[in-house]
């Protein structure tokens, strides 16, 4: 495995931020808020990505080009331990594990996200929620941290609102779950922070506010590194 080092780079310039599996960029989002320049790897056309795109296979580009960023974000397709695709038996490749070790071979700090249901695969993940951050919403995803970069776990507030039935329109004084074929995407739109996507997009993005908390978190711990003078 590749050691961690520090990168440096010339003082003043954006840190470099690898989304690798960034489908429509909710995470990408959040990062360019924190402050890195944005680059975006799926192996599916993203032409509602905001960022720069790269259309390649995710842990090809990580061990051929990851070195090359400061800091890189890995969202592993969550379908293979999610409920609903487990209830209907559908079949998804885990590529938990296969990422895991192409961010460690890449030598940079790294966070690796996914859902309740591949907890069990990852190494003492932090979870983020959506009251955290005062989202009318729940969302629950899940933080692995690594190559140098640690989260703190924040404290998380009651859930004290009920949710709308999965599918159903969101009644006043609900949060939509804004998963499967949900409706009223504007209004998830508008709780999430993600005017620019579609229901595709939605219903498995990372708030953007999730990855900016977790960007400012990164620069403060290893912007010292990367601010060497080249």
């Amino acid at each position: 495995m590749t050691q961690p080092t520090a990168f440096r780079r010339v003082p003043g310039r954006r840190p470099r931020l690898l989304d690798v599996y960034c489908c429509q960029g909710g995470a990408g989002k959040g990062y360019d808020d924190a402050g890195f320049d944005v680059t975006g790897v799926d192996k599916d056309p993203q032409p509602r990505y905001p960022f720069r795109f790269i259309q390649a296979d995710a842990i090809a580009f990580i061990l051929e080009h990851g070195a090359e960023f400061d800091f890189i974000h890995a969202s592993p397709p969550c379908q293979h331990d999610s409920e609903c695709q487990r209830i209907q038996s559908n079949d998804h490749p885990d590529l938990i594990a296969p990422t895991r070790t192409a961010l460690e071979t890449a030598g940079r700090p790294w966070v690796m996200e996914n859902v309740r249901g591949a907890v069990p695969k990852l190494r003492a993940p932090v979870m983020l929620c959506g009251q955290m951050f005062r989202l009318a919403n729940y969302r629950h995803r899940f933080f692995e941290t690594g190559g140098g970069l640690t989260l703190a776990q924040p404290d998380h507030p009651a859930h004290l609102v009920p949710q709308a039935k999965m599918g159903r329109p969101v009644p006043p004084g609900h949060y939509g779950q804004f998963v499967g074929n949900f409706s009223g995407v504007p209004l998830a739109r508008r709780v999430l922070g993600v005017p620019w996507m579609n229901r595709d997009g939605i219903r498995e993005c990372i708030p953007p506010a999730y990855a900016e908390h977790i960007g400012r978190a990164a620069l403060a711990q290893l912007a010292p590194a990367w601010e060497v003078a080249a």
